[in-house]
């Protein structure tokens, strides 16, 4: 090892005249000295830690500094619990989905006007029926035209239907066709004074609409025709107004199966067997009291063809409004919707009925 490294430079000894008293501790020469860079002074980290030249904040080292450094010792944060999943919610009730106290109220006015008009004069129900087909082809053409632009001329379908009403009350069968018949053909003709542009669709719109709400609405006139022709209209009444009450009772407490769930989500197969159960009682019990001739057997199966018959009405509806986008046809009455909501189990349901007592009872 050379001496220089820790002794005196060379030619020179301890001490000697041109040096003063050599410092304590290892032996360094002035030049050695004047190249030894100081150590740095580290200053006290103040309370928000060490920064950055930018005044940022810098992480503090995860160890100490140096071996000697004791390092401050930082209070923990407590470890917060962690926390409680909150409480299930309260399993709400099912709710009805609709104004029930409107409804009923609504029910009941309709209900007084047609037996009122039922059993005083013939002639005055006769009058309620048009009344009803002309303001449901009303919310049917503007539903289409407003959705759809459809534009089924309204005006010949009003006239038609409601003539077609009473024809089938003065005439019988034959006067229902042969309105039905002329009410399209001036369906055709009116439209003809508008641009041809769309006219296929709307023409078949109305033809559609004067079959769909006037013509299936003349079969309760022609119930109305017989001796006993109240207590059939009534019957047919109360078994299509038992059997929506029924799938609506039953389906709303204990359905759980969908009987037509891209159709109509809320119908259940459980709300199918009430209205078929609620229905055959009815119909055995007005076929039995209120029908001249009439067999309580006979109501059971005219309450199982009016359950299915009301069903599928619903159901044919329901796809009408599915299609248009809508929820109801009109808000004309409150907590049901328009006229063609309470219209669509009692429309194709008409038809069945009257088919039904003429086999059993005849039409007289």
């Amino acid at each position: 090892m050379n001496d220089s490294s820790w002794g005196a430079p060379a030619g020179s000894g301890r001490g000697g005249p041109d040096q003063g008293p050599a410092p304590a501790g290892p032996a360094y020469d002035r030049h050695q000295a004047a190249q030894t860079r100081p150590m740095p002074i580290v200053p006290d980290v103040p309370a928000g830690g060490f920064q950055d030249g930018h005044g940022r904040g810098a992480a503090h080292p995860s160890g100490p500094l140096f071996r000697d450094e004791t390092p401050h010792e930082h209070p923990q944060e407590p470890m917060s619990s962690p926390t409680p999943p909150p409480p299930p919610a309260p399993r709400q009730k099912k709710s009805a989905g609709r104004d029930l106290g409107a409804a009923i109220g609504v029910g009941v006015g309709l209900g007084a006007v047609i037996i009122a008009s039922l059993f005083i004069w013939k002639p005055a129900f006769v009058g309620v029926i048009a009344v009803a087909v002309v303001v449901g082809l009303w919310e049917l053409t503007s539903r289409l035209q407003e959705r759809k632009a459809i534009k089924a001329p309204l005006v010949p379908l009003a006239v038609g239907g409601a003539a077609m009403v009473v024809a089938g009350y003065v005439r019988g069968p034959e006067g229902a066709w042969v309105a039905m018949a002329l009410t399209a053909l001036a369906v055709l003709v009116w439209r003809m004074t508008e641009p041809p542009e769309g006219y296929l669709k709307d023409v078949t719109a109305g033809v559609f609409a004067a079959f769909y709400v006037p013509f299936l609405a003349t079969f309760v006139a022609l119930l109305l025709t017989a001796d006993d022709g109240p207590q059939r209209v009534l019957t047919f009444l109360i078994l299509t107004v038992v059997s929506d009450t029924g799938a609506y009772a039953v389906g709303w407490r204990f359905g759980k199966h969908k009987l037509a769930p891209r159709i109509s989500p809320g119908k259940t197969r459980e709300g199918l067997v009430g209205a078929v159960t609620f229905a055959m009682g009815a119909g055995a019990l007005c076929m039995e009291f209120m029908i001249d001739e009439g067999a309580w057997w006979q109501g059971l199966i005219l309450g199982l063809a009016v359950a299915a018959s009301a069903t599928l009405g619903d159901l044919g509806e329901s796809m009408i409004k599915r299609d248009l986008g809508i929820k109801d046809m009109g808000t004309l009455l409150p907590g049901h919707g328009g006229i063609m909501d309470r219209l669509d189990s009692l429309l194709p349901t008409a038809p069945v009925v009257w088919l039904l007592m003429a086999l059993f009872v005849g039409t007289g």
